[in-house]
C-alpha cells in the first residue's frame, strides 16, 4: 500500500543561529548574574568586617566570594566584578564623606572618590582573573590585590590608602602579622585565607576523591595565614623596654556642625585651653597625676610667624613639662602649613613637624576651579598648603615621640621614619569634629592600633572631639574618650626600644609581594589560552 505523502511526519526545522546563541546566552547570563551578585556579596561582607563592627573574620568570607566570582574568567569580566566589589565595599565604608559635603555639596563628592578607588578594585579584579589559571592561584591572587593596594596608596594626587583590607583587623587572627611584614602581610594573609578558602569550595563541590591533593593544599593555604597570626600573638609585648611616661591627651571638645567648623579657629583653640587649664587645676590639687608629657590634637590652635601664645606659655609652665600641640600656621609670605609644635615651658614653641602627605581636594586642590564644585576647602584656603619633609620627631622629656597628623597614620612610610628615628613613643593628633558621628573616627583608630603592633609601640590618639585614645604596643585600648565630648586622658604607658621585624624592613615586604603579583600577571602573557583554540568556545560564558 502507498503511504500519502501527506500523512508522514514532517521533520523539525534546524535551530537558526539566533536560537542557539539564545540557549548559550541564556545560562551565561544567569551565571553572570550570580558572579555579579556574589562580588558585591563579597564587598558588602568585607564592608561588615570592618571597625567599629569588628567582625575580623568576615573579611575572608568576603574575600572568598570576591575569588569565586573572579575564577576563571577573562580580564574584562574580572574588571568589572572587581568595580562592583570595590563599590559595595567603599560606599558603605565611605559613607561619612557625604555626612561631612553632602548638605552643601550632595552626593557628588562621595561617589566621585568611591567610584575613583573602585576602579583600582577593578583592575585587582581583572588581574586576578588572570592569575586565577596558574598553578597556585592562591598566592598570586593575594599578590595581585596587594599590588593594586600599593599603586592606589600612591596614586592619584599622592594616592588614597584609606580601605586598605589590613586596616579591618586591628583584633583577631590576622592582625598580629603587622609586626613581621607591616600592614602589607596582613592583607596578603586575609586574602590568602579568603582564595585559599574558595578553592577549598571548589575542590569540595567538585569532588575529592580522585584528587584530593588540590583541596589539602587549598586547606593549607586557607589555614596558614590564620595559625600565623594566632602564633605571632605569643610575640606582642607589653612590657617596658625603656622605662614608663605619664601621658595626657587634652580633648577639648567641639559643637557637631561638621564643615560648619571651618573658620571657627578661635572657638577650638579656646576650648582646648581651657580644658588644659582643668588638668593644670587637677594636677595641683592631686586629683590627676603630674604627666610628663601632653598631646593637643590637630587643629587646636592657629599660629603666624611669630609663633607666639601666652596661654600655651602659661600652661607648660604650670604643668612643668613639654606639650604638643597640633595647629595651622601662616608665614609672613602666605604660606600654610599643618603642623605639631613642641611648646617648652623654658623656650615656648620649639620643634615643628610639618604634615608630609596632605589630604587631597582639602590640604591640597588639584584642578582647583573645577574643585570648587565638590569640596569647600576651595574658599577656606586660597593656595596648597606646603608639605613637609622630614620625620616628626621631638624629644619631650626624657621620652622620643614620633607624630604622624591625622590622615597620615594610614601611610606606611610615616611612622616607621619615627621608629627608626628612635621614637619610644607614638602620638597621632586628628581633628574628626568634621565627620560627625560617622564610623570614620573609629576607621582610624583601627589604623593607630595596627600601626601600635607593627612597630611594638605604645600610641597616643589625641582627637578634638573624639575618639581619643591611649593604645598599648600590642594594639590593645587602654583607654579612649566619647565623641563631642571635652576629656582628658590620662595613662602611665610603657615605653620601647626594640623594634619588630617590619620595622626593620620597612617597605620591603610591600614592594616583594607587589613585584610577585606583577609576576604573576607578566606570566599570563605568556602563557597560551586553550579557549582560544577551541572552537565551540562561548566567550559569552567567560564574562
Amino acid at each position: 500500500m502507498r503511504r500519502d505523502p501527506r500523512s508522514a511526519p514532517h521533520p523539525l526545522p534546524e535551530p537558526s543561529r539566533a536560537d542557539k546563541h539564545t540557549r548559550r546566552l541564556r545560562p551565561s547570563c544567569a551565571a553572570t548574574g550570580l558572579r555579579a551578585l556574589g562580588a558585591i556579596a563579597g564587598g558588602l561582607t568585607v564592608y561588615a568586617s570592618a571597625p567599629p563592627h569588628h567582625l575580623w573574620w568576615l573579611a575572608p568570607l568576603g574575600v572568598a566570594l570576591f575569588a569565586l566570582a573572579l575564577h576563571h574568567r577573562r580580564a574584562r569580566g574580572g574588571f568589572g566584578y572587581g568595580f562592583l566589589f570595590g563599590l559595595a565595599y567603599l560606599l558603605p565604608l565611605l559613607s561619612w564623606l557625604y555626612d561631612t559635603v553632602g548638605e552643601e555639596f550632595g552626593v557628588w563628592p562621595w561617589f566621585g572618590v568611591v567610584t575613583i578607588e573602585a576602579v583600582f578594585f577593578g583592575l585587582a579584579g581583572a588581574g586576578m582573573a588572570r592569575v586565577s589559571r596558574l598553578p597556585g592561584a592562591a598566592i598570586w591572587m593575594a599578590a595581585v590585590l596587594v599590588a593594586t593596594e600599593t599603586l592606589r596608596s600612591h596614586a592619584p594626587y599622592g594616592g588614597f590608602p584609606w580601605g586598605r583590607l589590613a586596616f579591618t583587623q586591628p583584633e583577631g587572627a590576622f592582625g598580629p602579622l603587622a609586626s613581621f611584614g607591616g600592614a602589607a602581610l596582613v592583607t596578603f594573609g586575609v586574602m590568602l585565607s579568603g582564595c585559599g578558602l574558595a578553592a577549598l569550595t571548589r575542590h569540595l563541590r567538585d569532588g575529592i576523591r580522585e584528587r584530593p591533593w588540590p583541596a589539602v593544599s587549598a586547606a593549607t593555604l586557607t589555614a596558614l595565614p590564620i595559625t600565623a597570626g594566632l602564633a605571632s600573638m605569643s610575640t606582642l609585648d607589653t612590657a617596658p623596654s625603656a622605662g614608663t611616661a605619664t601621658v595626657a591627651i587634652v580633648q577639648g571638645g567641639a559643637p557637631n556642625i561638621g564643615i560648619g567648623l571651618m573658620g571657627k579657629n578661635e572657638l577650638l583653640r579656646a576650648n582646648h585651653i581651657q580644658q588644659a587649664t582643668k588638668l593644670v587645676q587637677g594636677v595641683r590639687s592631686g586629683r590627676l597625676p603630674r604627666p610628663d608629657l601632653v598631646i593637643f590634637p590637630e587643629s587646636s590652635n592657629v599660629w603666624g610667624p611669630s609663633r607666639s601664645d601666652p596661654a600655651l606659655d602659661r600652661i607648660a609652665d604650670q604643668l612643668g613639662g613639654p606639650i604638643a600641640v597640633g595647629g595651622i600656621t601662616r608665614e609672613a609670605n602666605g604660606a600654610i602649613s599643618n603642623r605639631v609644635i613642641r611648646w617648652d615651658p623654658a623656650l615656648g614653641a620649639t620643634d615643628e613637624y610639618v604634615k608630609q602627605h596632605l589630604v587631597p581636594f582639602s590640604e591640597t586642590i588639584p584642578l582647583r576651579e573645577l574643585a570648587s564644585a565638590v569640596t569647600p576647602f576651595v574658599k577656606q584656603f586660597s593656595r596648597d598648603m606646603t608639605p613637609g619633609t622630614s620625620p616628626g620627631l621631638f624629644d619631650m622629656g626624657t621620652t622620643r615621640v614620633g607624630f604622624a597628623i591625622c590622615y597620615e597614620v594610614a601611610y606606611d612610610s610615616v611612622l616607621t621614619e619615627g621608629v627608626r628615628g628612635g621614637a619610644e613613643l607614638l602620638a597621632v593628633p586628628t581633628n574628626n569634629a568634621w565627620f560627625g558621628r560617622s564610623e570614620m573616627t573609629y576607621q582610624q583608630l583601627a589604623m593607630a592600633r595596627l600601626r601600635a603592633v607593627e612597630h611594638s609601640r605604645s600610641v597616643v590618639v589625641a582627637s578634638t572631639s573624639g575618639v581619643s585614645a591611649i593604645i598599648r604596643p600590642d594594639g590593645t585600648v587602654a583607654e579612649q574618650s566619647r565623641q563631642y565630648t571635652a576629656d582628658l586622658l590620662i595613662q602611665q604607658m610603657p615605653l620601647r626600644s626594640t623594634t619588630t621585624p617590619a620595622t626593620r624592613l620597612g617597605s620591603l615586604p610591600k614592594w616583594i609581594t607587589t613585584s610577585l603579583g606583577a609576576a604573576a600577571l607578566l606570566a599570563t602573557l605568556r602563557r597560551p589560552e586553550r579557549r582560544r583554540h577551541n572552537p565551540h568556545h562561548n566567550p559569552d560564558a567567560e564574562n
